[in-house]
């Protein structure tokens, strides 16, 4: 699958698990395997038209063979028989990882996928090289009180479209309007309302507190001061439970990794993944991608999809003024004049 030719390709395949239930999987980028479980809800389509997803992904995939995949019943992949669990997000993980036939790999968990993460690297030390956690818990009741768990179940079940508005307004908290209400039809054309409040229940029962001592994966805990939808003391508490982890805190108040500043985000993870924050060792004649930083790759992805500097800023969480310092970087290092030659640039770089 190719946006118009400006990206990598991003290759949508499936695999079967256990009943022959089909599980969509995507893979972006070239080099060692990085697997992104899912969260809460996935659609792969939907998830790569965003830019700021893409913008996200890219410079992780520029070191990395990136893999995401639809939790069953969302997405692409078909519906799993029984309420899913933990046990059954470690299944799936389980089933695309031998699919790929890959007996190591790293680990990304972002969000909710942070428990299915931990209680696979538990259990098949052997299999995960690194592990990367982000805004993760080990107790989903923790992350809310009884009351306010059942008030946002309740709206979602009542009214979906208002409940997926209030839900994108928490996870993305410094996101742009626009960006929100892509979020919010993402949402609504992955689960219906009660599949939505199913998973939900999964994430506030999810628990692994009793695996994590178990944890002997190099680990970093990353998570934002700020965080609107999984407090950070649920992160710093995460970190002080298993042995060795490393803990980084970000500022921002998105849940998501790539709201707000994504930038620190990927180079926190580039960094422990023992990857320059810029662009990976090549061979041969220099490239001019070797010349630009992760945040100068997602500002040029996002010229290249048309976006002026305000809305470029807004989508980063960042000033109108920064993001138009960093265009006036790209053309600079690139030695281009305009906007649209970087997009040209943008268009060429993995053709």
């Amino acid at each position: 699958m190719v946006d118009g030719g400006r990206e990598p390709r991003f290759e949508i395949r499936f695999c079967a698990a256990e009943g022959g239930v089909r599980i969509a999987y995507g893979t972006v980028g070239n080099g060692p395997l990085l697997i992104v479980p899912p969260g809460w809800i996935s659609h792969l389509e939907l998830l790569w038209q965003d830019p700021a997803v893409r913008a996200f992904l890219l410079p992780l995939a520029a070191h990395r063979t990136v893999v995401l995949y639809d939790k069953p019943g969302c997405g692409l992949s078909d519906a799993w028989p029984c309420r899913q669990t933990v046990d059954t997000n470690v299944q799936v993980l389980q089933t695309v990882a031998d699919h790929l036939r890959q007996e190591r790999f790293d680990l990304l968990g972002i969000s909710t996928a942070a428990a299915a993460s931990l209680a696979f690297a538990a259990r098949y030390p052997e299999r995960v090289g690194r592990l990367i956690v982000y805004g993760g818990y080990a107790d989903g009741r923790q992350v809310a009180s009884p009351q306010v768990r059942e008030a946002v179940l309740g709206l979602v079940r009542a009214h979906w479209g208002l409940g997926s508005d209030v839900l994108a307004d928490i996870f993305m908290a410094d996101a742009a309007a626009d960006a929100k209400a892509h979020f919010a039809r993402l949402q609504q054309g992955t689960a219906t309302a009660e599949f939505a409040c199913e998973l939900l229940e999964q994430c506030y029962e999810a628990c692994v507190e009793d695996q994590l001592d178990r944890v002997v994966t190099p680990t970093l805990v990353l998570h934002r001061r700020g965080d609107r939808a999984i407090p950070y003391r649920l992160g710093r508490d995460l970190a002080a439970r298993i042995p060795g982890a490393q803990l980084v805190t970000l500022p921002g108040r998105s849940h998501f990794a790539w709201a707000g500043d994504s930038a620190s985000v990927v180079r926190a993870v580039l960094e422990y993944l023992g990857e320059n924050a810029g662009p990976p060792e090549r061979h041969g004649p220099p490239s001019t991608d070797d010349v630009l930083t992760p945040r100068q790759l997602q500002v040029a992805a996002l010229v290249a999809d048309g976006l002026s500097n305000r809305q470029i800023g807004r989508r980063l969480g960042i000033k109108e003024r920064s993001a138009e310092g960093h265009v006036e970087r790209i053309r600079q290092r690139l030695d281009v004049r305009s906007r649209t030659q970087i997009a040209a640039w943008w268009a060429r770089r993995d053709r």
